[in-house]
């Protein structure tokens, strides 16, 4: 059924002296999908914001000229979040007074007036000025609203936390989906594939598969490439195993340079990082990208090199190559088997969980690990607490706040600014609906079903007080999952995979050190979180997972010299 005008989201422009050339520029582009309003004065505008929230339409953007009659453009966009939050707020800069106006938009970006600027078109197909525009309601349609073609359903009972976790893995996935009631007359045809008896939740894929009583796994591993496809016997180059920003710039990298290269993932293809709402300090992205675009950009690239993925299932071992067979070693998943040249360990880190029972036994009820973006919109007025002082939990909460009533943080530090980026710092000190509490933990939790209630500690004088939560997101810092790691291979005090010089002296082999990224395991490396010393930050993983390449390479050819004999 074809959207009506008034249900399109609007983009509100407000313009003055520029008022007709703002608006043709708008209308050509985005009239189809987007209702364009033009008003003159940040009267109107506030009036008209007032209006459409009241009526229940979605704003996705303003964009204001700089010079208004009654104010400065910035000064309206000060206030926009005060009436709708979500919407994306864009300054407009005549070219003339382009160069004279830098100081000021840096300063309102800073403070997070805005969310760009950008110069008004002076002629025909100004693409740099759609890119901005299309980046920002790009976000906006998948952060913000519903997706109004869905390539995925699932069915499920109102409250199933599993379905939740399936939502979880999709929105990192960047797969437009939508839940269905059993009873929803959409969903009768998903149940009648499914089969009589078929057990919730039922998820239809965007190929047309019907999975039955589904988890996060079995939909990853349906829509991303299953272990049982793999062809036996196969040896690749480069195994890669996990697929955060570490993991995905190492397969980019190998597979563009022509290796066979393959990548694991257990859970969503981009880690953690793919659940943050917006990083906004990587190189490149003057105006921030998604954790999940970063990843699905990154997966797209690395298999338009050839990289194939599965994911699914976790790797369960790795055997090293033995004497007769040192060209390889092998990679083990439930099930399956992968014979690999050599191994980049990527895993990543996992959360810390509380270990407080009330509230981890309502995790998918209200309590939540990582960032959890899909469950952003269903916090909207709500009261939530986010616990970690980590840039993860800085994101996680400037997200929440676009829709909960009041976002708390907690943490166990004298203040954020101690662990979290000053960008971010400065976007809460800027968000009025975000409090932090510093040396405050959580001891206890509740509710009939799902969370209602928490009960905080200071950690100074040993104060508990008791507050209402609809929602908590834990983001506690990192803790590495090495379990499954063969035993020698080094590793730290607290499970961080050693490499290069960091590896024991009494470790090394000929009394030389491992490989800068190289473990002590021979044709096996670690790059990003998993690697003790690494920064924990996006993009350093990144630069470790293309700098492995040429060590990669290097015991490529030293393998060859052994098949054909020469001395190493």
């Amino acid at each position: 059924m074809p959207e009506r005008p008034a249900d399109r989201p609007v983009i509100l422009l407000v313009a003055d002296a520029h008022a007709p050339l703002v608006e043709q520029e708008f209308r050509a582009r985005y009239d189809r999908d987007y209702r364009i309003v033009l008003v003159g004065t940040t009267g109107e505008a506030l009036d008209r914001l007032r209006d459409l929230v009241a009526d229940r339409v979605p704003v996705a953007m303003i964009a204001a000229e700089r010079h208004l009659p009654d104010s400065a453009g910035v000064d309206l966009l000060h206030q926009v979040p005060a009436v709708v939050s979500t919407a994306r707020r864009v300054a407009l800069i005549s070219g003339d007074e382009y160069a004279d106006a830098l100081d000021e938009m840096r300063a309102a970006l800073l403070r997070r007036d805005m969310d760009t600027f950008v110069g008004i078109p002076r002629g025909a197909r100004d693409e740099e000025f759609h890119v901005a525009l299309v980046e920002l309601l790009s976000e906006w349609g998948w952060s913000v609203a519903r997706p109004t073609v869905t390539s995925t359903e699932v069915v499920a009972e109102p409250g199933d936390r599993v379905a939740a976790a399936v939502r979880d893995l999709l929105e990192r996935l960047g797969v437009p989906n939508r839940v269905l009631a059993p009873d929803d007359a959409a969903a009768r045809a998903i149940l009648d594939a499914a089969g009589p008896g078929a057990a919730l939740p039922v998820v239809r894929t965007f190929a047309g598969r019907v999975l039955t009583g589904a988890t996060p796994s079995a939909v990853a591993e349906a829509m991303y490439g299953g272990y049982d496809s793999i062809p036996p016997g196969e040896i690749a180059d480069v195994v890669v195993v996990g697929a955060g920003p570490a993991g995905l710039a190492a397969a980019v990298y190998a597979a563009s340079e022509g290796l066979s290269t393959v990548v694991l993932e257990r859970e969503a293809i981009g880690g953690q990082a793919g659940s943050s709402s917006m990083i906004r300090n990587y190189l490149g992205f003057p105006r921030g990208i998604s954790g999940m675009r970063l990843a699905q950009r990154s997966r797209v690239q690395a298999g338009r090199f050839g990289a194939r993925f599965y994911t699914g299932r976790p790797v369960a071992r790795i055997e090293p190559g033995p004497a007769h067979e040192p060209e390889h070693h092998h990679v083990h998943v439930d099930g399956a088997q992968l014979c690999a040249r050599t191994v980049v360990l990527a895993t990543g880190v996992s959360y810390r969980r509380l270990g407080v029972p009330g509230v981890d036994d309502l995790v998918g009820a209200g309590v939540h690990y990582g960032a959890a973006s899909s469950m952003a919109r269903e916090m909207a007025d709500r009261d939530v607490v986010v616990v970690g002082g980590g840039n993860s939990a800085g994101q996680a909460a400037v997200h929440l706040a676009k829709f909960a009533g009041s976002v708390t943080i907690l943490v166990r530090r004298g203040s954020i600014a101690e662990t979290m980026s000053d960008y971010l710092v400065r976007e809460i000190a800027a968000t009025p609906t975000i409090a932090v509490r510093p040396r405050t933990s959580v001891v206890d939790g509740g509710g009939e079903g799902a969370l209602q209630w928490l009960v905080t500690q200071d950690l100074d004088t040993g104060e508990r007080s008791k507050t209402h939560a609809d929602g908590l997101f834990c983001l506690l810092g990192a803790e590495p999952d090495c379990g499954w790691l063969p035993g020698g291979l080094a590793r730290d005090e607290h499970g961080f995979v050693l490499t290069g010089r960091d590896v024991p002296q009494e470790r090394w082999v000929d009394g030389r050190p491992p490989a800068s990224l190289e473990t002590t395991l021979r044709g096996v490396f670690a790059v990003g979180d998993v690697r003790a010393g690494s920064m924990k930050r996006v993009a350093s993983a990144s630069g470790e997972g293309a700098s492995v390449l040429p060590l990669v390479h290097t015991h490529l050819a030293w393998l060859r010299a052994q098949e054909f004999g020469a001395d190493a």
